[in-house]
């Protein structure tokens, strides 16, 4: 038997690259949290995807979301698909957006694109419990994944 790559064999199987990324993540060894109290914290994972980011090319922006009342009593909500609380509780933004540049195929040659990339990070040995805040999270970030798009949970550097 020849060996053949898990992307080969997914294109050959019909496999979506979605699908085989979510393969991916479910079957991941959950990775221990750091010792060091320091380095457990979502802010820690995110300064470490950030720069993991920025040494690969892509560009990665905080997204703030929330809402506060303004001096004229009106509610001003801010961040990504964050439209009203209804909106907010159903889909919630990633901490991190931004581009990755992109090359296509031959049609577009020497043109560079920007992929859509989205990271929700958690702090180390974080593990998925499908509360209703994190469905919303997942639900932004298959949305984005079905539009072309990379997006993913993360607890550190190397997810890009």
């Amino acid at each position: 038997m020849i060996p053949v790559s898990l992307e080969a064999w997914a294109a050959r199987w019909g496999v979506t690259p979605e699908a085989l990324d979510e393969l991916r993540w479910l079957s991941a060894p959950p990775q221990p949290p750091p010792a060091d109290p320091r380095q457990r914290s979502e802010a820690h994972a995110q300064s470490l995807v950030r720069l993991d980011a920025a040494s690969r090319g892509v560009f990665l922006w905080r997204n703030n979301v929330g809402a506060f009342v303004d001096d004229t009593g009106r509610v001003v909500r801010y961040g990504l698909a964050n439209d009203s609380q209804a909106v907010n509780e159903k889909l919630k933004s990633s901490d991190l957006i931004g581009l990755r540049p992109f090359v296509i195929g031959p049609q577009h040659v020497g043109r560079v694109f920007g992929q859509f990339v989205a990271r929700e990070v958690k702090e180390p040995g974080w593990v998925y419990r499908g509360d209703p805040r994190e469905r919303a999270q997942q639900t932004f970030i298959h949305l984005v994944q079905a539009n072309g798009g990379d997006a993913a949970f993360t607890t550190g550097a190397g997810s890009l």
